[in-house]
Formats: C-alpha cells, structure tokens, sequence
C-alpha cells in the first residue's frame, strides 16, 4: 500500500495546514491509540498504554503536542510529556517502557514547517507497513471527527534527565578524555538545553552558541543548515573543533580546528576504524545510503572493511543493519547510528563518540579527516510541481540512464524525490569536477523543463 502521509521520516508539511492541521492531528492520536490496541502490533505486547510525547522548539510544537495528546486521550491511551528533547531523546526512552514515543519535529526545516516521528517500543521508527496501517485509521477517523480538542500536558522533567544520563555514561563515559576546547552549535532547537549540561558533563569547555530558542529561530542561519557561523568562530576562537546539531538533533556534523568541515561520511571512517580497531565493528561492515560518498567506499575497502547502501533515510539504515548485524551505520548529512547504544541518529551520541577518537588517537580532526580522499560530488535541488514516477517520462529516465552509462567506473548518479519536501534531487559524483558539473547542468536543465514549478 502506498502512503500518503508518512515520508522517510515521518509525518511532514506546514504546521497547522493539512495534515499537520488540528483535525488530522487528533485523528493521528486516535489512530495511535487504535494501533497500540491492536494485537497484531509491535506496541501491544510493551509499554501499557503509555505514550511518550518529545518536541522540538518550533511554536507549533507545543499546539500539535496538545492535539496529538487529546486525540490519544480519547483513544484510551495515556499521553506523558518529555517536554523538549532530541528524536534520539524519545527513541532511546520509548525503548525503556512505552508502547509508543512521538516526535513533533520538522528536522532541519525551518519554523513553519513540523512534523510527526512516531516510534515503536523497541526504540525503531515504525516500519513502513505499520505506518500504512496507521495511515489507514488516520483516514477513517477523520471521517468522523468534528471539532477536534487539545489537552493541556504536564512535562515530566525526569524524562530528559534520565536521557542525559545515559549520554553521559555510554561507551565508558568519561574514562581517558581528554578535556578539549569547542564550540557547539545548538540550532536553537532541541539540543539547546541539554548539549550544555553534555558536553559540561564530559569534562569538556564548551562554548555554546544558538541555544536561545523563541519559536522562530530554529535552523534559522545556523546548526547544521549554515556552518559559516560555526566555522568562524572554531577558528577566531582557536577551538579544537566544533559540533552542529539540527532542529531535533538527531544528526552532527563537525567543523575541524582549522575550519574544514567534516561530514557524516568522513565520520563514518572514522568511527568504522575506531570500533575496528577494538574488535567491536561486527562483520566489518558499515551501512550507509546511496548519497555516500565512493571515497568512502574506497577507503573502506582499503582497510579490509566492507560498505552496504540502502534508500535514504536513517530508517532504512537501521533496518539493514538490524538485519545483517551491523554496528556501525548512517549518512552524509550527519545522521550516524552506533547501535551499541542508539536505535537511531542521535547528533550528541556522535559528539561524544568524536571526543573518544580524538581522546584515544591523540590527532587533531583535520588530520583524521584527510583520511577521506572523496571523489567531487555535486547535488542539485530542483522544487517540483509533482512527483511522477522516472519512469513514466521517457526524456527524463533516458538521460540518467545516459549519464549512468557514461560515468561506468568513473562516477555515478543518483536522482531521487525529497521524502519531506517537493523536491528532486539530482547527486552526481565522479572523478573530475569538470564531469560532475557537465552531467548536474545536463539532468537539473531537463528535470527544470519537465518538472520544475
């Protein structure tokens, strides 16, 4: 069944606008309520009927939280609040005695936009085939509702405590680091209260910028979106390096002591080396998306290590390693899973783990960054009017698979839909950035005349 309202990571759109609307929002806490009752769900058999509620700081939040909890309500489930929390927050306490954890968060997108993570109690984001049954009960309910209510939440600060916690003590908490100095970046979304206590936690002198969140301001000209700010201030500050989060931090990328950035892929090798070299990287093997650089590829197989990619989304991610036993898992934009300790992306897990390498190696992150000899990639964002499958448009699946053939051994290319936005969006990689510009210019002036708004 193919859905409608669920992308790759969750329910997505423009608060207060269909589907993040108050009816369709008390229809969704209704149809979660339904799911946790039905004894064919995962939910069924942990966690009562207690739901966790985590949000980011976006002024829709707290609204769509009271929605969501009403709509719950009424389904017989009981809604408890974490108040503000990263995604990784809710996943890691819905996996310690819920039948299921919400995120109302847009991620990276700016303050109009929020959306609706929902996960299961083992701490995973619902597979696919449930989130279509909960699409389906969505429906139905919808049907039926005429003026849907909110219901006021308590927050439960123990919540996040009991997560911070956790962060602190993972993977031998403190034991062998080294106190450094840096600069985190906190979005002004879900991170900004808990990265401080972190980071101050481990030991760390941490500089904390974009932390004073006011509804509108999350991702706005910061955290992981814009590093210029981040990047000015590791150098002016002589920093060792630098930590952005996201809206909801569930991703991390780093700026090193002289400025370069270094993204998931470049965090991939190094952790994959990391947990390698203390007998703890299962099968060898790392997961990761298509987006992922060949550079890495090429530096995993130069180590002995192997490389899966999957669709992209961390869901996905986690899923394939769940199935082949993999440890070590993530993506190019920061979203990397250590499921030692994590069921998804959590940027604070990253950083932590960061600190451990450098702690443990002694090298700077620029050095250990230069590990990565990465291929020229280039990615195009084109806006859309619709999404129509590749396929059913011969000039546009022709010219990928023209480019594709070209770049055989050389380069590739992936063109794929935005699972959050109207957007298509066209990666090519290869081994000169003179062919990587000749082929995005070729494909985004053709998927523009075709498909562009």
């Amino acid at each position: 069944m193919k859905k409608q309202l669920f992308g790759t990571d969750g329910i997505r759109g423009v608060a207060g606008k269909y589907p993040l609307d108050p009816k369709t929002v008390y229809a969704a806490g209704l149809a979660l309520a339904r799911h946790i009752h039905n004894p064919n769900a995962e939910c069924s058999a942990a966690g009562g009927m207690e739901v966790l509620i985590g949000m980011d700081t976006r002024e829709s939040s707290k609204p769509i939280a009271r929605q969501l909890a009403a709509g719950l309500t009424a389904g017989s489930a009981k809604p408890r609040s974490a108040g503000v929390i990263t995604t990784a927050g809710v996943a890691h306490l819905t996996a310690r005695g819920f039948a299921l954890g919400v995120m109302i968060s847009a991620s990276h997108n700016s303050f109009e936009d929020n959306g609706i993570k929902v996960f299961s109690p083992n701490g995973f984001k619902l597979p696919d085939a449930q989130e279509a049954k909960v699409e389906q009960t969505i429906f139905e309910q919808l049907q039926q509702i005429i003026n849907p209510v909110e219901r006021d939440l308590s927050i439960d600060p123990e919540l996040a405590r009991s997560y911070l916690n956790y962060l602190l003590q993972a993977d031998g908490g403190t034991q062998e680091l080294t106190p450094m100095k840096l600069i985190v970046d906190c979005a002004n979304g879900a991170a900004s209260d808990l990265a401080p206590q972190l980071f101050q936690g481990l030991g760390m002198k941490a500089e904390v910028i974009h932390c004073r969140p006011d509804g509108r301001n999350i991702n706005k000209d910061c955290g992981s979106m814009n590093l210029d700010p981040l990047r000015a201030k590791v150098v002016a500050a002589g920093a060792q390096l630098g930590v952005a989060f996201d809206g909801d931090a569930d991703r991390a990328l780093f700026v090193a002591e002289d400025g370069s950035i270094v993204d998931g892929d470049a965090i991939l090798l190094m952790a994959a080396e990391h947990l390698a070299a203390h007998n703890r990287l299962t099968n060898n093997l790392v997961v990761t998306t298509v987006m992922a650089n060949m550079g890495l590829e090429k530096a995993l197989q130069k180590r002995g290590l192997c490389m899966a990619r999957t669709p992209v989304g961390d869901k996905y991610v986690l899923e394939e390693m769940v199935r082949r036993g993999a440890v070590l898992g993530g993506e190019q934009s920061g979203h990397i899973i250590f499921r030692e300790y994590a069921t998804t992306g959590d940027g604070m897990l990253t950083a932590r783990m960061i600190l451990r390498i450098l702690s443990e190696t002694g090298k700077s992150l620029s050095t250990l960054k230069n590990d990565l000899a990465v291929f020229p990639q280039k990615l195009e964002n084109i806006r859309i009017k619709r999404k129509i499958p590749f396929e059913q448009v011969p000039a546009l699946r022709d010219a990928v698979a023209q480019s594709e053939q070209e770049l055989i051994g050389r380069g590739r290319v992936v063109v794929r839909y935005s699972g959050t936005e109207p957007l298509v969006r066209i990666m090519v990689e290869a081994e000169e950035m003179p062919l990587v510009d000749e082929h995005v210019r070729r494909l985004a002036g053709l998927f523009q005349a075709q498909l562009g708004a």
